[in-house]
């Protein structure tokens, strides 16, 4: 039986208001989740913020959590078009100490990424889809 690797990818998040406010980290690529996710812990990084909307969000483990909508900043993945955006800040407590912000679906579309299911990795996407 093949395990199922975590695609992780170099992303950077910046003030609109500041580009010198950066947040540079790896992020997991989550087909699941919508947004680019951040641990509320990391919100104050980025300067000031519009506070957009509170959302509650259904987990994997289908807990229900709140999380907060703030925005607009610019968001780069490695090797694909910058994109301006929002992210959502969530509450988490890593076991380890170290946070997993996650890639979702509505980023991955906006910056023409795919992902590559046999080749494990984040590839171009040529055209985009209007339909």
């Amino acid at each position: 039986m093949r395990t199922m690797r975590r695609l992780v990818s170099s992303v950077k998040i910046s003030s609109i208001s500041d580009p010198a406010i950066t947040i540079r980290c790896d992020a997991l690529v989550d087909t699941g989740a919508a947004f680019m996710v951040l641990p509320s812990a990391w919100k104050d990084r980025l300067g000031d913020l519009d506070a957009v909307q509170k959302i509650d969000l259904e987990t994997a483990t289908q807990e229900t959590v709140q999380g907060e909508i703030c925005g607009p900043v610019k968001i780069e993945i490695e090797g694909f078009r910058p994109i301006y955006n929002e992210v959502l800040f969530v509450d988490m407590n890593p076991e380890d100490g170290i946070y997993d912000p996650l890639i979702g679906y509505i980023i991955l579309e906006q910056s023409q990424a795919a992902v590559d299911m046999l080749g494990h990795r984040l590839v171009p996407v040529k055209h985009m889809d209007l339909k």
